[in-house]
């Protein structure tokens, strides 16, 4: 089984993947951890990511899609789950056309919805643990807010140090990554609408406002 996951930074994308991937015992594959391994493994095309990477610019799809396809072939006999990636209606077709070329077949695309400024809210009061990325930490919800020891906050699930990302408390960062995202026209819904309409993957879409529990019953009900 093979999914596709789209969904706002602050939709909790990163947690229901993991649930996922727990349940179904497959690859929870995130972008970012895409480039560090080829970088990390020295491959050709890890070396000229990290040209454009040091140089502070875009890795452009003749680099990035090979990438992910290597990666995502690797999982082929256990499913993946690609979280992250494409980022644009370009990056979508490009990741189409391939995926067809290599006999690998999508199954499902799985769109977790949510408002705008919600997204921005939940994003300025998460707190990351440093032992593990996706356990749910956020201040603003009693549910999944982190507990405190010694006088300080710490992770909910495993006590682990907690910490907020720089750019999570950058309005103006989180107004480039949601206006990327949000655009329907090149940007990331427009990837989400590209699969919709020209993809035979079934599509998931669910209500992100709700807690993580409803959200991961919700996905798991529609997965085989």
């Amino acid at each position: 089984m093979n999914i596709l996951a789209f969904g706002p930074n602050g939709s909790g994308k990163g947690t229901q993947g993991a649930i996922v991937k727990e349940k179904y015992g497959m690859d929870h594959i995130e972008s970012g951890a895409i480039f560090r391994e080829h970088i990390k493994g020295g491959t050709e095309l890890g070396k000229k990511a990290k040209e454009y990477i040091e140089r502070g610019d875009l890795v452009p799809d003749e680099i990035t899609i090979p990438m992910v396809l290597e990666t995502l072939a690797k999982s082929k006999d256990k499913g993946w789950l690609l979280d992250g990636f494409p980022r644009s209606l370009a990056q979508a077709e490009a990741l189409d056309k391939a995926l067809n070329e290599s006999g690998m077949a999508l199954d499902y695309v799985l769109e977790i919805v949510l408002d705008r400024q919600i997204a921005k809210e939940r994003i300025m009061g998460r707190r990351l643990c440093a032992n593990d990325n996706n356990h749910p930490n956020h201040i603003a919800f009693e549910a999944i807010k982190p507990v405190e020891k010694d006088g300080k906050l710490v992770c909910r699930v495993c006590g682990g140090e907690l910490s907020a990302r720089a750019d999570d408390q950058d309005e103006d960062a989180i107004g480039k990554r949601h206006g990327i995202y949000y655009d329907d026209k090149t940007g990331t819904m427009a990837a989400v609408n590209y699969f919709k309409n020209n993809s035979n993957a079934k599509v998931i879409s669910v209500d992100g406002s709700k807690g993580i529990k409803e959200i991961s019953e919700e996905i798991i009900s529609q997965l085989p």
